[in-house]
């Protein structure tokens, strides 16, 4: 009798001892190419060749650990999740799913169980994007879609990504070589927390993604006209702060008449010369949309759009509108999910579908492959804040449903 508890518990483990591994004391901070990426990326290739996995580590920084098929046609069941953290970060998001991918294969491996098709497990180096705001670089690497022209992109010191890679080893004309080629992709299977609040409030430990939101971000620039807060009167100011609330109330108010259909935040805000005595001449601000109906987050990108220039011809305000980054609406696999319900069900538990409105590494993979997901309840919904924390039973409940999805999958390709 497997005991689940107990190989949470070895997980939870390794998850702490990641946890400590951060660019910053006080907290988890661990982004693309720093020292604690490449600290935090030996320690997991460490316990993957523990776990008797071919390892390597990939041109784009990716931790590679694979278990191989005696079989000469076998085609590759990919397992994975991000190794990277946003700034000030919990310690489950991504590291998680890669921690209980070890779990399972480890056990598998344990057993000796025949496989018809090689098993990969990979710590996706870059998901969050925070250094270069580029999103999924290390699954976009493996799935084949790289943009080569992200090289040139710089951080905030002024380092470009392709000086980042060669940094830590990696060869740019490898980049296109770590590529899985579509032919031989048999699907793609990640375990990720909820980062919402929904089985939290439900009380159920587990659910299947059916489907991965699509988003559009938006960088808005307004420049009015600065000037003396004491000496301008109040009909006659390009201010150009009031412009981006005044956008920024509308983002909400458009949100909250379609909350069923899809969400809109601004998250970021700089004011340019700040200062108290000073009318604000030049601000600039983000937008997040998200939706899993992509007609629909095309129609609320276009009238935010047209709601912001309005805004800024009002009020004298010149409107800069630029467009950064966009994905599609992902639906997940048909059969994958429905062999992910089954096993939550077989497992004694209640089988509930939820769309992710975070944007997972599934997404450039499911250009090549199949792709199956599992949410995990998390405390509160609570995500990207220290705060995040997911309970040791639920872990054993998902490894529980997990081995028997992989049993499954095994027996159909038998």
């Amino acid at each position: 009798m497997t005991d689940y508890h107990k190989r949470a518990s070895t997980i939870l483990n390794r998850i702490n001892e990641l946890a400590k591994i951060s660019e910053v004391p006080s907290c988890v901070t661990r982004t693309f190419g720093t020292f604690a990426f490449l600290e935090g990326s030996q320690r997991i290739q460490q316990w993957m060749q523990n776990a008797g996995l071919q390892t390597q580590v990939d041109a784009i920084g990716n931790v590679r650990g694979r278990l191989e098929s005696p079989r000469a046609d076998a085609k590759t069941f990919v397992i994975g999740s991000h190794m990277d953290t946003v700034v000030n970060a919990g310690k489950f998001d991504g590291p998680m799913g890669v921690m209980m991918g070890l779990d399972l294969i480890e056990n598998l491996s344990q057993i000796g169980k025949s496989l018809p098709f090689h098993l990969e497990l990979i710590a996706f180096s870059d998901e969050e994007g925070v250094r270069f705001h580029t999103t999924y670089l290390g699954s976009k690497v493996v799935a084949g879609s790289f943009d080569t022209s992200l090289l040139a992109k710089q951080d905030e010191s002024g380092t470009s990504l392709g000086e980042v890679i060669r940094a830590i080893g990696g060869k740019i004309e490898q980049l296109s070589n770590d590529a899985i080629a579509p032919n031989d992709w048999l699907g793609y299977f990640e375990i990720h927390i909820e980062q919402g609040p929904i089985l939290y409030e439900q009380k159920v430990p587990i659910a299947v993604v059916s489907a991965i939101a699509g988003q559009k971000r938006v960088e808005i620039k307004c420049t009015g006209m600065a000037g003396h807060a004491g000496t301008v009167p109040m009909d006659m100011r390009q201010d150009a702060l009031c412009a981006a609330a005044e956008f920024i109330l509308e983002v909400e108010r458009l949100g909250k008449e379609n909350k069923d259909k899809l969400v809109a935040t601004v998250g970021k805000l700089n004011v340019v010369n700040a200062a108290s005595n000073v009318i604000p001449g030049d601000v600039s601000y983000s937008l997040d949309l998200r939706s899993k109906d992509e007609d629909v987050l095309e129609w609320a990108y276009q009238t935010l759009k047209d709601t912001c220039q309005a805004i800024g011809e009002r009020r004298e305000v010149a409107v800069a509108w630029t467009l950064i980054q966009e994905t599609a609406p992902v639906a997940c696999d048909t059969m994958l999910n429905e062999l992910l319900g089954k096993s939550i069900s077989e497992c004694g538990y209640e089988r509930v579908e939820l769309v992710s409105g975070a944007g997972h590494d599934g997404v450039p993979i499911s250009q090549v492959s199949p792709i199956g997901m599992l949410f995990v309840r998390c405390f509160k919904g609570i995500s990207h804040n220290p705060l995040e924390d997911v309970e040791l039973a639920d872990m054993a409940a998902t490894l529980q449903v997990a081995d028997q999805f992989i049993n499954h999958l095994i027996d159909i390709y038998q």
